[in-house]
């Protein structure tokens, strides 16, 4: 008898596979068969299977009918089955699709080659993970002879586009959802200058996706990476690299060696506690203190509700009770891909204070300007000097330059619009010392062209010893900057909403408050000087009330965001 169930489990599964399907939609019954044709992974084509078998028709069509597009942090979903979700299937879709396009743009691509990283995520019912997807990355590509430098280690983001420019790679690409949810997973693009990509290179590598989703012989070989001479482990030499540049923006290494301060590191169950370790030696410091429970990688972020440290105590309760407990004042927490950055320091009267990223950006940008004031050469002109922001963030930055007679300059959100400007800057001479975004995503130095957790700890630790010379705590010296340049207040949340039509009619509503074509005049008792709606390109603060952010993002896109697009930008940064 059992054998006999086996038998027609077989062959139900066989009828599946090779015969006409009838859901009454065309569109659908297509995609079904294509992804039970191309899916090799057994986990994901059973979740497919099991759907179809059950008649959940409106699931099947949410998964197989539509497809990924590149947000402000390149391709991000579940895990799981179907098109529109991050699995083996649509990573060797996106890297066909990739190959297609890099080698329309370089006749020397199969010289300079292709660099591929990787956290630390997993999901086991999808038998997916982000080391998997890495292999199956460089498959793709070493089936088609381009050398592969992939990572034999998880690794920080930053080491991605670090390695881009280090080795002169083509591109590269990061498997990481950052600090989403742990049911997501990530591809995220780099571009030979380092910079994640912007348009059109997005819009024109997902029509190469499109002309390329029959995956290739070889594409589901990923004994390729352990075969290939064409695949190379970079970890160490980029790791050394990567380091040895560190050194650039360490300015007080003999007092770091000597500092009595404390600091508790808390990687939240990602990759970043070696790599933090390495560089509080290359700064001078003793290792920071570890969180034991969320020092080695876990996919399920068993110890946190969310691992996003931007959520403040809630999410920090281990580290800060830690710290207490081995009297350290300042806590130094990195996401799971190790890119951004928490800091929370211990206040007199017991309690934590856990700054903005607004706040860390106004220490960032004064500490980040007087080293530079202090250590550059008597005849460095200070008009040569620059730092960004993204439109989203606070404006701090640009009160400190126009005390101090250096540049500031906003972007649109996302850190690819600000790396694309740093490179820009960069070549035409100039000199960028910091860049940020709200979101606790900091760039100190231009070593790397996007946000670096791993940076910003070290050079957070090393402000906070010199700080401590003086008897002066991070709050005091943010006060200090305040009553300099002038306060910057914010309060940044979010609310989550994933009905369409309820999105809309709110951002209908601020735009017709009180009376049509209206925007609100009062935020409770404070009066609104200014709103920009870059969505529909209004901005009362320029002379003809034009968005000039919504401006340039239609120099590079056919159409501007919507709100809801808004929303999905601000939860992927």
């Amino acid at each position: 008898m059992a054998a006999m169930a086996e038998n027609a489990e077989g062959d139900l599964n066989s009828n599946l596979l090779h015969t006409p399907y009838h859901t009454g939609d065309p569109q659908l019954d297509t995609a079904i068969g294509q992804w039970l044709r191309w899916d090799k992974n057994p986990k994901t084509k059973e979740q497919i299977e099991n759907l179809l078998r059950n008649g959940m028709n409106k699931e099947l069509r949410d998964r197989l009918c539509c497809r990924m597009t590149f947000g402000t942090a390149g391709l991000r979903s579940a895990m799981g089955a179907g098109f529109c979700y991050i699995n083996d299937l649509t990573v060797i879709q996106s890297t066909q699709g990739m190959y297609k396009y890099l080698e329309r743009c370089f006749s020397d691509f199969k010289q300079r080659g292709f660099v591929v990283g990787y956290d630390t995520r997993g999901q086991v019912t999808s038998s997916c993970s982000s080391q998997r997807l890495a292999k199956l990355t460089a498959a793709v590509l070493l089936a088609k002879d381009v050398p592969v430098y992939l990572f034999s280690k998880y690794v920080p983001t930053p080491f991605v586009p670090y390695a881009v420019q280090e080795l002169k790679a083509v591109a590269g690409v990061m498997i990481t959802a950052s600090h989403n949810r742990k049911e997501d997973n990530g591809y995220k693009v780099y571009w030979e200058t380092g910079a994640q990509i912007t348009s059109p290179h997005d819009k024109e590598i997902l029509k190469c996706i499109e002309e390329c989703v029959e995956p290739w012989n070889g594409s589901w070989n990923d004994n390729l990476v352990d075969t290939s001479p064409l695949k190379r482990d970079p970890l160490q030499d980029i790791c050394r690299r990567y380091m040895e540049d560190l050194k650039k923006i360490c300015f007080h290494r003999e007092l770091n060696s000597k500092t009595t301060l404390k600091f508790v590191h808390t990687s939240f169950h990602g990759v970043g506690h070696d790599y933090v370790q390495l560089a509080f030696q290359v700064f001078g410091f003793k290792p920071p203190i570890p969180v034991p429970e969320q020092k080695d990688p876990d996919p399920d972020f068993s110890t946190v509700k969310c691992p996003n440290p931007e959520e403040g105590e809630s999410v920090l309760e281990l580290s800060l009770r830690l710290a207490e407990k081995e009297k350290a004042r300042v806590v130094l927490a990195t996401d799971p891909d190790a890119d951004r950055l928490a800091v929370a320091e211990l206040q007199e009267n017991g309690h934590w204070k856990v700054f903005t990223g607004n706040e860390l950006a106004a220490l960032f940008g004064w500490w980040m300007f007087d080293c530079w004031k202090k250590n550059t050469s008597r005849n460095a002109d200070v008009k040569n000097v620059y730092m960004l922001a993204t439109t989203v963030s606070s404006k701090i930055l640009k009160a400190i330059a126009l005390k101090e007679g250096f540049h500031f300059e906003e972007t649109l959100p996302g850190f690819k619009w600000i790396g694309s400007r740093i490179k820009d800057l960069l070549e035409n001479g100039k000199e960028v010392l910091f860049a940020f975004e709200e979101s606790i995503g900091f760039l100190c130095g231009t070593s790397v062209l996007d946000k670096d957790g791993v940076s910003a700890a070290v050079v957070a630790a090393e402000m906070a010893a010199y700080l401590e010379t003086m008897n002066i705590t991070l709050k005091q010296q943010l006060i200090k900057v305040y009553e300099k340049y002038g306060y910057h207040i914010s309060k940044t949340s979010y609310f989550l909403c994933y009905d369409p039509s309820t999105i809309k009619s709110i951002f209908e509503r601020l735009r017709n408050f009180d009376s049509p074509k209206e925007y609100p005049k009062f935020c409770g008792t404070f009066a609104i000087l200014h709103i920009r709606d870059v969505t529909t390109g209004y901005d009362n603060s320029q002379p003809n009330k034009k968005s000039i952010a919504f401006c340039v993002f239609n120099r590079h896109l056919s159409k501007p965001f919507g709100a809801t697009d808004i929303g999905t930008l601000e939860k992927e940064q």
